[in-house]
């Protein structure tokens, strides 16, 4: 799946996880990512308010989101 950033620099990681429907809530998405389960460019990522930017590429429950 592809998002796009519309223009803005960032998304939040959490964000995004809820944008794209990968997570029901914005809750939902905060314990995944603080239980290790979400990869960002490959390796785990821990911080839910992480910034991801254009070029990008999130991972979560055998989903990729290529962020542009």
């Amino acid at each position: 799946m592809i998002f796009d950033l519309e223009g803005h620099e960032f998304v939040e990681l959490n964000d995004l996880l809820k944008i794209t429907g990968l997570c029901p809530s914005g809750g939902v998405a905060k314990l995944v990512i603080a239980d290790g389960e979400v990869l960002v460019d490959g390796v785990v990522e821990t911080r839910k308010r992480c910034k991801i930017r254009a070029g990008q590429r999130v991972e979560f429950d055998g989903q990729d989101v290529v962020v542009r």
